[in-house]
């Protein structure tokens, strides 16, 4: 395995983890060069077990032999090994390694709404949700309870940003995931219902049977400030309210995707 000593931060193999922004690491121009990044050893394994592909592991000496040996003895001989001193790898980054082991790894392609959603009875569609952070709760949410896919629209933020990685830990790994239109068309013409989960004078209770009984149903949340547009709540099929005591009107998106994700799931 071949395995590089730092020193210090000049090298450019290391500007993955040290200097290239998020909008950087996604390389529009060029996709087939394209990376995400992948912390400590947990969330790195469940990456390598859905199938993504390594670029490189930066972790520090101790993990070598320690918490990284068996993704370095799976990850083969051809992927290079960044290391050094937890000061020195602490210094560069600016901030303690989570566990010590970090991992880049190859961008895939999104892959189109038909092909995840056409066996899916139960899906999320995440609309204008912009912070990370509730973007990694929302697909961890969705993985342990049973959503079959997740749409994002095209003002989400991306689920492979580093941070919304290691909040889900691992779960953006474990669901499938695609972009889609604005307008949700995709998800409709697949023979889906929209529920979108907003607090309206048409909204019906998140228990009510007829969303139960529905074969094919698309949860739609909507953004953390304002939630779901006017129009994302006209062209819904259903609006759906969470009910609530003592006068509180709403809950964070992140905790209104689980309550919805467990009632609405499919019996």
């Amino acid at each position: 395995m071949p395995v590089i000593e730092l020193t210090d931060s000049t090298s450019p193999e290391l500007a993955p983890y040290l200097k290239l922004t998020e909008t950087q690491l996604r390389n529009r121009l060029h996709p087939e060069h394209s990376l995400f990044i992948a912390e400590s050893p947990k969330v790195i394994r469940v990456a390598l077990e859905a199938g993504h592909r390594p670029a490189s592991l930066l972790c520090e000496s101790r993990h070598i032999t320690g918490d990284a040996a068996d993704i370095i003895a799976r990850i083969g001989n051809d992927i290079p090994i960044y290391t050094g001193p937890r000061e020195l790898l602490a210094s560069m980054t600016g901030y303690t390694l989570t566990r010590g082991v970090l991992c880049a790894m190859h961008r895939p392609e999104a892959p189109g709404p038909e092909t995840i959603f056409a066996r899916a009875h139960r899906i999320a569609v995440i609309d204008s949700v912009t912070d990370t952070t509730n973007i990694g709760a929302i697909f961890r949410s969705a993985a342990a309870l049973g959503i079959d896919a997740i749409a994002l629209t095209p003002t989400t933020c991306d689920p492979l940003n580093r941070r919304s990685v290691r909040v889900s830990m691992g779960s953006v790994f474990l669901v499938p995931w695609t972009w889609i239109s604005s307008d949700m068309h995709e998800i409709r013409s697949l023979g889906f219902k929209l529920a979108a989960m907003a607090l309206t004078d048409r909204s019906i209770g998140i228990d009510s049977p007829e969303l139960a009984a529905e074969p094919r149903l698309a949860i739609v949340l909507g953004t953390e400030g304002d939630g779901l547009s006017h129009q994302a709540i006209a062209n819904a099929d259903f609006v759906v309210k969470i009910l609530m005591a003592h006068g509180v009107d709403s809950l964070n998106v992140a905790a209104a995707s689980a309550v919805a994700f467990w009632q609405l799931r499919k019996p």
